[in-house]
């Protein structure tokens, strides 16, 4: 597509013979986005804005971003429907920006492409013609099979940017990584933050390095056979840097409450352009640097009564510029909306999966006891995460107390790969006092049994940067502005949140909390990758699950309907996987003390005659740190270890059962 506009580009403009420049078409024509900044010739570039409050606009041109650097000016023409539009002289790597109405102060581009000094100084003009893609095969994945590592990009290495984020890749793929789900990039003011206050949207943030940068990352990741795929924000644009308003008020709508800030008006008033923008944001990720999909922050603030549902519409318009590659696009709804992953002709908005919160809470309140705040309704019992295996969601539309409402929809249909489950994410981790990882919480067999279960069940599991490892760097809530106000409003604002937890809530907790503002804070977050070394026991147990998960051929299954569970005792219970020719599994979590199950009136634990249980893992392994494996089955009992995962598999009976004994009545 792109060597296509380079051939339009170059029949474009041809010289009379005085040497004078005649458009032989539509510049408009040439684009290939609405909105923006492109190159439509070697040393021109055609202008395009939305800005129906103008009555003029024009292009600023400026020699380099510097303050004081020499400025043209260029008007663009007014179309019917709010958009301005023209031509001007300026190649690839000039500075623009718009004054709108013969303003004092100009602004950049809402649909620029880079912000060299972020996003309160001008844009550039970017030509993405020049970088050499080598992944024209590259095929995408689909959900089902995955392992998703989320990154943010700024605390994974000591760097904080693309090009050595993209050193480490080959060891992500070494272990069996195969999706990268990196978090928001859309550039931010400051010189940290987490990306959810981005401003510029089309702009991959200056503080990681430049857009091509970026492209090299996802070739590289592509090369080795991974994924990467965007979280985007389209729920509310950062409350700094953002210069919409100066173009149009219709950006935004009263209409709804909102978590984050202003709703964006994607079915009110003049709302067809906004819809238009943030369609063509979906498109230009996906083309223009080859991501493999996205995750949408927060889409219960995505509010939209329209026929399509803007998230649905970016996701389809996704689809359609990745051609016959595959997508990934999975979507963070906190009342646990079904029908994001169902069909459109089901009512849905056709996207592949679903951060099952639920999981975490449960695996949160058994894994440390502590069940305060939206943990409130979690118990971390053994039915939980049986129920979890079998429907994804454990809230459907039962009453849930901590929002004194009902929660969730039912998910009957829906297969398991689609529920995204986690013990760690930069929300979970950063809602600790001071951003403690969560190994740190529990005792080490829980936490290997818990891992065990995040890698064997039938969900799709992701990872936290350095979970891999037992990283002991934290993740705390950090971000970089600078007002004085607005750092002390972001600060109360993040305790507030946290003192919604009766542990944190207290005067001391709250006078120690890390400030979010501090660059120490940010620095600390920074990943120590000397870590895989010194927790080597721990680096085995992600390895070793990830390998079995993708080779194993009951775990990498996902076959829905094919798992089935039973509580065994007050913290332990069993999950079957089911499968033709005697290819079944067991998979024993164990979460309490040793038990011994005598009697042991349960179905799901007795093999097929002909044959018994055979234990082919075990976190009790000493290469992981655990006392060592100790029989489960026996013909008298089983066992079930303390604080302990164990699977096991199907092998021809050793010795023939014993004849059961006769007993007078």
């Amino acid at each position: 597509m792109l060597q296509m506009k380079k051939e339009i580009i170059e029949t474009h403009s041809r010289n009379t013979a005085d040497g004078r420049k005649t458009c032989v078409a539509d510049p408009r024509e040439l684009r290939r986005y609405p909105i923006g900044a492109e190159l439509i010739g070697a040393n021109e570039t055609h202008f395009r804005v939305w800005a129906p409050k103008a009555t003029r606009v024009d292009v600023v041109r400026e020699e380099s971003a510097a303050k004081h650097a020499r400025r043209t000016f260029h008007p663009l023409q007014r179309e019917d429907d709010g958009y301005f539009s023209g031509s001007a002289e300026a190649s690839a790597g000039d500075c623009y920006r718009f004054r709108v109405d013969n303003a004092e102060h100009f602004h950049p581009d809402p649909a620029s492409r880079f912000q060299p000094d972020g996003p309160h100084g001008s844009s550039r003009i970017v030509d993405p013609t020049t970088f050499r893609w080598s992944d024209a095969e590259w095929p995408g994945r689909q959900l089902k099979g995955q392992i998703i590592y989320e990154m943010h990009v700024g605390t994974f290495t000591e760097e904080g940017t693309w090009r050595a984020a993209a050193e480490q890749l080959p060891e992500l793929a070494r272990i069996g990584i195969t999706v990268i789900e990196v978090m928001p990039i859309a550039d931010f003011p400051g010189n940290f933050g987490w990306g959810y206050d981005g401003v510029d949207l089309f702009a991959p943030t200056h503080l990681y390095g430049a857009p091509d940068d970026l492209r090299s990352f996802v070739n590289h990741a592509h090369s080795l056979g991974l994924c990467v795929i965007l979280d985007v924000v389209y729920n509310h644009f950062g409350p700094d840097g953002n210069y919409v308003r100066a173009f149009s008020d219709h950006y935004f709508t009263a209409q709804y409450e909102n978590d984050w800030g202003e709703s964006i008006n994607f079915d009110g008033l003049n709302s067809d352009p906004v819809r238009e923008f943030f369609i063509t944001n979906g498109r230009y990720w996906i083309e223009e640097f080859h991501f493999d999909g996205f995750r949408f922050d927060a889409t219960q603030d995505v509010n939209d009564k329209s026929e399509e549902y803007i998230i649905g519409a970016v996701g389809r318009a996704a689809r359609a510029a990745a051609g016959k590659r595959m997508l990934i696009l999975i979507a963070e709804n906190e009342p646990q909306e079904a029908k994001l992953v169902r069909p459109r002709s089901e009512g849905g908005d056709d996207l592949d999966g679903l951060l099952n919160d639920d999981f975490h809470h449960s695996a949160f309140v058994a894994l440390t006891g502590r069940n305060e705040a939206y943990y409130t309704d979690y118990l971390g019992l053994p039915q939980e995460f049986v129920s979890a295996a079998k429907y994804g969601y454990l809230y459907q539309g039962q009453p849930y107390s901590w929002q004194e409402s009902q929660r969730g929809t039912p998910t009957f249909g829906i297969p398991p790969e689609t529920f995204v489950a986690f013990i760690e994410n930069h929300d979970q981790i950063s809602n600790n006092p001071r951003g403690e990882r969560l190994r740190f919480q529990t005792s080490p067999g829980r936490y290997r049994a818990m891992t065990a279960l995040l890698f064997l069940g039938p969900w799709t599991p992701m990872l936290f940067q350095g979970q891999e490892f037992g990283a002991s760097s934290p993740f705390i809530f950090f971000t970089d502005v600078g007002d004085s106000d607005m750092r002390e409003a972001i600060r109360k604002g993040r305790f507030q949140f946290l003192a919604q937890f009766p542990s944190m809530a207290n005067e001391e907790i709250q006078r120690n909390l890390p400030s979010p503002s501090d660059p120490r804070v940010f620095a600390s977050c920074k990943l120590n990758f000397s870590e895989r070394t010194t927790n080597c026991e721990l680096y085995d147990l992600y390895v070793d699950l990830i390998k079995l998960r993708r080779e194993d051929s009951r775990f990498r299954e996902q076959v829905p309907s094919q798992v089935d569970g039973a509580v065994l005792g007050p913290a332990s219970f069993v999950l079957r996987f089911f499968a033709g020719e005697n290819d079944e599994r067991l998979l024993i979590v164990n979460f309490g003390k040793r038990q011994v199950l005598a009697p042991a009136p349960e179905p799901l634990l007795a093999p097929p005659l002909g044959f018994e249980w055979e234990t082919m893992w075990t976190s009790e392994s000493p290469c992981y740190g655990g006392p060592g494996a100790v029989p489960l089955a026996t013909q008298e009992q089983w066992l079930l270890p303390a604080e302990a995962a164990v699977a096991l598999r199907l092998v021809a009976e050793k010795a023939p059962r014993r004849t059961p004994k006769r007993r007078r009545p």
